[in-house]
């Protein structure tokens, strides 16, 4: 079905982005890597390019379709970690070139991090598209680097202290400093690929404005 204008292209080329990243995120997050000094989560990298996402998506077609697709991607996550708890429990035969142990060990997340990681995706997408909708009805068109880096900021500090808190604190897997020191590392690595993709939003913000006039 061919699309009736560039406005519905455009938003179906950003939603399919947006979950897409987000569901890859959460499966990817079990490999750890270090970056400069940082020792993160590997699907920590994919989440300022969602926010960004959820910021272009929040700038030219509303605050309603980001809550929309907060919604949408939640569920989607939580059926994507459903499939995979369903295919863990089924063994792999002799000669599966991945094991049931390595597929296991890959995939089998604890449910407290899925649980963790679902309602921070969800309330820090809700407050981003909030203080996104805010600053931009406070400086209309100006300042596109205020409203998407300062809901970032906000929103990303929120995502990593509640993931952190309900997969590792809470459960006694972590003391209280360990908690709130890993949480401070990986929100500092997510600040700054965020503000490295300033030039990124600005490059893409024009090209959309051109597009949809």
């Amino acid at each position: 079905m061919p699309f009736r204008n560039k406005h519905q292209l455009f938003f179906t080329i950003l939603t399919g982005f947006f979950v897409t990243n987000a569901v890859v995120a959460e499966l990817i997050g079990g490999k750890l890597i270090q970056i400069g000094p940082f020792v993160l989560s590997i699907g920590i990298v994919l989440w300022p390019v969602v926010f960004v996402t959820t910021d272009l998506i929040n700038e030219f077609y509303g605050k309603q379709n980001v809550q929309k697709l907060s919604y949408l991607t939640a569920a989607l996550i939580a059926y994507s970690f459903i499939v995979l708890m369903a295919a863990i429990q089924l063994p792999a035969v002799s000669f599966s070139p991945v094991t049931y142990e390595q597929f296991k060990a890959v995939f089998g997340q604890s449910q407290l991090i899925i649980v963790g990681s679902i309602i921070a995706f969800l309330v820090s997408q809700l407050v981003d598209s909030g203080l996104f909708h805010f600053l931009k009805q406070q400086t209309g068109e100006r300042m596109i680097w205020l409203r998407s880096t300062g809901s970032t900021v906000i929103s990303q500090f929120i995502d990593t202290f509640i993931v952190a808190g309900i997969a590792f604190w809470l459960p006694g897997k972590v003391t209280f400093y360990q908690y709130v020191s890993m949480s401070i590392t990986g929100y500092t690595a997510k600040l700054i690929i965020a503000v490295l993709m300033t030039p990124v939003i600005y490059a893409l913000h024009a090209f959309l404005h051109k597009q949809l006039k």
